[in-house]
């Protein structure tokens, strides 16, 4: 791997009732305390490395990739979405409607700096957003289910040197059908257990990274 490393300890509470073990940063004074019942903790063998994940070999095959998030209410899903799309190199993150902006100032909880890798602009009227994205040749792709849906693994694949902006929508009524309308494509997460669909967050990285790394059935 190439990429950051971060230096990390093993503490385990001293108390035999509690006994919890939890990793703390190597050089942090809060593990001298236990998390959990406040007893005082000891450290577990010698301290450990972890790299990133990050390596240049990782060239994704698929399009070029951004996200149009259209009045996604909760900060957390926005936060967790803004740090998948610096993950799969998404090139612009446009958001719309009420949804959280990057510069929010409790972003970071959940996008741990990701906000501030990520170029956006926000705009008021998603509709409009998303027509100046085709007229300069974007293809939008909905991530939605329905009847008009195509299953993300089997949809076809984007023509070579496409950008692909994903659609995302309010986490409870979804996509709104006047953008549904101007998207050349809508795929879904095909969903298996008794539940409809995932987390608007959870669904993003799965088909961001799906769509990056051409990962199809066929």
């Amino acid at each position: 791997m190439v990429g950051a490393v971060s230096r990390f300890q093993t503490r385990r509470c001293t108390d035999p009732p509690c006994s919890l073990r939890f990793p703390v940063a190597a050089d942090s004074s809060l593990g001298d305390r236990c998390p959990h019942c406040g007893g005082p903790t000891e450290r577990l063998g010698d301290t450990y490395d972890t790299d990133d994940a990050r390596d240049p070999s990782d060239a994704p095959p698929g399009p070029a990739l951004e996200v149009l998030l259209d009045n996604i209410r909760s900060l957390r899903n926005v936060g967790a979405i803004l740090r998948s799309a610096d993950g799969v190199g998404v090139r612009h993150v446009h958001v719309a409607g009420f949804t959280p902006t990057p510069a929010h100032p409790k972003m970071a909880k959940t996008s741990l700096g990701a906000e501030a890798s990520l170029a956006w602009t926000h705009h008021s009227d998603s509709l409009a957003c998303a027509q100046a994205l085709r007229d300069r040749g974007v293809e939008l792709w909905a991530l939605e289910g329905g009847p008009r849906s195509t299953p993300l693994f089997s949809a076809p694949r984007p023509a070579p040197g496409a950008t692909i902006c994903l659609v995302l929508g309010h986490e409870v009524s979804g996509v709104d059908p006047r953008l549904l309308d101007l998207c050349s494509g809508i795929v879904r997460i095909p969903m298996l257990g008794i539940k409809g669909s995932l987390n608007v967050a959870v669904a993003f990285g799965i088909a961001a990274y799906a769509l990056r790394f051409d990962l199809r059935s066929g």
